[in-house]
């Protein structure tokens, strides 16, 4: 995330809500609530703002926020992203920063799972 705050002059972290991490990952998850997760996001000292989204993707919040470059960290690609159409037709640019493997909620719940069983 640093990576992303060093690319513009202020970084604006959006989150998806308790809801829509649901919608997408199953009803057990998220293991962090989204107050804490923003909460955590804020205390960092390069974070600036941080937003809630409560859809499925964030291309509502980007058409009302529209930032020059929108970052996305992970193993996406900038193609397969249905928000670069949205960020690149008002002239907008879209990076994927580097995936750190290992670190995400998913991956740690799988070590856990692996080492001690559901």
């Amino acid at each position: 995330m640093y990576e992303a705050r060093c690319l513009g002059d202020a970084l604006v972290v959006a989150v998806n809500s308790d809801s829509s991490v649901r919608g997408y990952k199953g009803d057990l998850r998220p293991i962090v609530g989204e107050d804490d997760r923003m909460e955590l996001l804020a205390s960092l000292e390069f974070v600036d703002y941080v937003i809630l989204f409560d859809t499925s993707t964030p291309v509502p919040l980007i058409e009302q926020v529209r930032p020059l470059l929108y970052a996305k960290g992970g193993d996406y690609t900038v193609e397969s992203l249905p928000e670069t159409p949205v960020v690149r037709a008002y002239g907008g640019d879209v990076r994927i920063l580097p995936f750190v493997d290992g670190r995400s909620t998913t991956s740690i719940i799988e070590r856990i799972v692996a080492a001690y069983g559901r």
